[in-house]
């Protein structure tokens, strides 16, 4: 009987052998290697920040390429792309670095709280249940989805601070974060050898309204835009923007706000 089992199961063990074979070679898909050598250099968050749905996505595109014109990595620096051109061999495209900014600046000591939220610590809950602690309808929650959104850690969220501080060696530009602010203050920018000056305001009321709202709230006041030599500054809707593609970051216009809500970095 023990002889038996064994040839039984031995007999088995076969066929199943067999079959493991053909179907393995029936349903064989052949993948190219380079995508396990490009996909190797990426970082894995798949964040989206190159417009594909993830990593893997991006490295297929890439080993499948004739051009590496508008495949760009947010995580990956201009040595690692080229490697990645050199994988598929083609010529490594240059694309301006992106990093982001925080349209707000109104941290504990710039803000007048008027009453405590205790629910979902969560900035897309608290934003849809009422306007916030303060009187701004524009401000930051400082709930910190924007900081849990960023998977490469280049948000951090002090409780003193109450507002998301961004490390710009760290940021990728990927744009997580703006995907999940409900008010959308966070805003990728350019990055150059230019220092990035912007308004960190978003607060859009009269300057009356926008005082006493805040601290350093942005008022529309024009006194950026009246010394700057380049005309960067533009006020729509009683709040100032800084064009990026004008702007020389001479600094002019930090200095003629009243209101210091202008910061530079």
């Amino acid at each position: 009987m023990i002889l038996i089992s064994i040839i039984v199961l031995g007999i088995i063990g076969l066929v199943a052998a067999v079959l493991l074979f053909v179907a393995a070679k029936r349903f064989f898909v052949y993948e190219d290697p380079k995508i396990g050598e490009i996909e190797a250099l990426l970082p894995g968050a798949n964040c989206g920040g190159c417009g594909f749905s993830g990593c893997h996505a991006f490295a297929v595109e890439c080993a499948n390429a004739t051009s590496m014109q508008g495949l760009n990595c947010t995580g990956v620096d201009a040595e690692g792309m080229a490697k990645i051109a050199d994988i598929v061999g083609l010529a490594p495209s240059s694309a301006a670095k992106k990093t982001m900014v925080i349209k707000c600046s109104a941290s504990c000591e710039n803000r007048d709280p008027r009453n405590l939220y205790d629910g979902i610590h969560s900035c897309a809950v608290e934003n849809a249940l009422y306007q916030g602690e303060s009187d701004c309808i524009y401000g930051c929650l400082g709930c910190g989805d924007c900081v849990r959104a960023c998977q490469f850690g280049a948000l951090t969220l002090p409780p003193s601070q109450g507002l998301p501080i961004v490390d710009p060696e760290k940021c990728t530009g990927c744009g997580k974060c703006t995907e999940v602010c409900p008010r959308h203050l966070c805003e990728l920018t350019t990055e150059d050898e230019r220092p990035i000056i912007w308004v960190a305001c978003a607060n859009r009321d009269r300057g009356p309204v926008a005082m006493k709202e805040c601290g350093v709230s942005c008022i529309g006041c024009g006194k950026c835009r009246k010394v700057c030599p380049v005309d960067a500054p533009v006020i729509e809707s009683f709040l100032a923007h800084i064009d990026r593609d004008k702007c020389t970051a001479c600094g002019e216009c930090i200095a003629a706000c009243p209101r210091k809500s202008i910061e530079k970095r």
